[in-house]
């Protein structure tokens, strides 16, 4: 019985060893299909192998499904679970005998994903883009970001379960993408860069000295925006309540962010329901009033609320704080005339009776007005920017509709030279 016992271990251990020769050669003739197969036999023996032959096992078997990046994502997948069991094993047996080629072989894959995710984003492939994203994220935990870019990237190709998963994992992870940039001036050229790291930028600064006026700048957290489309993904679901259980969670975090504040308002409006918009607005403006970047966010909120007297006031507001805020002129200009299309609707409906003539006289006098009050910003949003398209064309019309001759003729030379500076020609 012992001597059968013996035998039949002995047997089962060549049979194991056997199919690890055979993933080993049909990889060297790079036949993933046939080291796929001898991989699946393999596996099946796996009790009886010893630490060396499993770590040899896993590192085959990652090759054999990762095919040298021509593999189904399902593949990949397993060719990256493998890559971790291999790291596990040898790391835990303290020998690292695969691992260094593992490594190499994990950066090579990284730097396809990279390339294929940058590929995809270029080509509007949103959701391969989100795949080769998560794939990276998935091989280096640490490297938070791209699962970030994964969500931003499933976002963007309209799959909202998916970008649901990694803003969540985001969000319990406590992922912020804060972190500091460093810069200096060049002395050559006078021209502020960016350097990658402190110790790069601080031997510019200090031991060649190319570089002057060194400066750290802490980018902005992320964290409001993901709580954010959290909870506008929860609305687009109907998922209301969720939707204001993540934005109460992150509020409550961090009660004097006014990114979250902004989030939950907007969370409120796209749930229609406007008077609790309007209040988290009016706390938003007491928390931070001399923010002109603010009431001018404020004032877009507003005009998509459709509330035009309140998103005036905010434009207004944004240009008393900052008198060069380009967008705000523009912006004011396009809700002054906002007014226009239910003027010229009504003199459409106006029959040709006297009374009606009169009516269409008092209406089209009223839409001079707008255009009237209107000038003047977009003026301004030219002159500030003399590169202004939007402006010069709407004044162009505006100044044509009044009869304006020759404030017409001078803004379409005015529209032609910015055409034709923007073309090259």
């Amino acid at each position: 019985m012992t001597l059968v016992l013996v035998f039949t271990v002995a047997t089962m251990s060549f049979a194991q060893k056997s199919e690890v020769k055979a993933m080993d050669k049909a990889l060297k003739n790079s036949n993933f299909a046939d080291a796929k197969s001898a991989a699946s036999a393999a596996e099946a023996l796996m009790g009886n192998m010893d630490d060396k032959t499993k770590a040899k096992f896993y590192f085959l078997k990652a090759k054999a499904y990762y095919a040298n990046g021509g593999a189904t994502d399902a593949d990949i997948d397993e060719a990256i679970l493998s890559l971790d069991k291999l790291k596990e094993l040898e790391s835990s047996i303290g020998k690292l005998r695969y691992t260094e080629e593992a490594n190499q072989m994990k950066d090579g894959m990284l730097k396809s994903f990279l390339e294929k995710a940058n590929k995809a984003i270029a080509d509007k492939n949103y959701s391969e883009a989100a795949k080769r994203f998560e794939k990276i994220y998935r091989m280096s935990p640490k490297d938070t970001i791209y699962l970030y870019y994964a969500a931003s990237s499933a976002v963007n190709g309209q799959d909202f379960d998916t970008s649901l998963k990694y803003y969540n994992d985001l969000k319990n992870l406590g992922y912020t993408g804060v972190k500091m940039n460093y810069y200096a001036t060049n002395t050559e050229t006078g021209v502020e860069e960016a350097f990658g790291d402190k110790s790069t930028r601080d031997f510019a600064v200090k031991t060649v000295k190319t570089h002057i006026k060194p400066k750290n700048e802490k980018t902005k957290s992320k964290r409001a925006e993901i709580v954010k489309n959290i909870a506008l993904i929860y609305v687009s679901q109907g998922e209301n309540e969720k939707a204001l259980a993540a934005m109460s969670d992150a509020r409550k975090e961090n009660p004097k962010d006014l990114g979250l504040l902004l989030s939950e308002a907007n969370v409120y409006l796209q749930m229609g329901n406007r008077d609790r918009f309007k209040n988290l607005m009016e706390e938003a403006t007491k928390m931070d009033p001399n923010n002109a970047e603010l009431q001018y966010n404020l004032g877009v909120l507003a005009a998509e609320a459709e509330d035009v007297e309140q998103a005036r006031k905010y434009y207004e507001k944004a240009i008393s704080i900052d008198p060069k805020y380009v967008d705000a002129y523009n912006n004011l200009a396009v809700v002054i005339l906002q007014g226009e299309a239910s003027i010229v609707e009504q003199m459409n409906n106006l029959g040709t009776s006297s009374a009606d003539n009169i009516k269409y006289d008092e209406l089209k006098e009223k839409r001079s007005g707008l255009y009237r009050e209107a000038i003047p910003y977009l003026e301004k949003a030219l002159e500030l920017k003399n590169t202004n398209i939007d402006a010069a064309k709407t004044l162009m019309n505006i100044y044509s509709v009044l009869g304006e001759t020759d404030n017409y003729k001078a803004m379409k030379a005015r529209v032609d030279e910015i055409e034709s500076s923007a073309t090259g020609n």
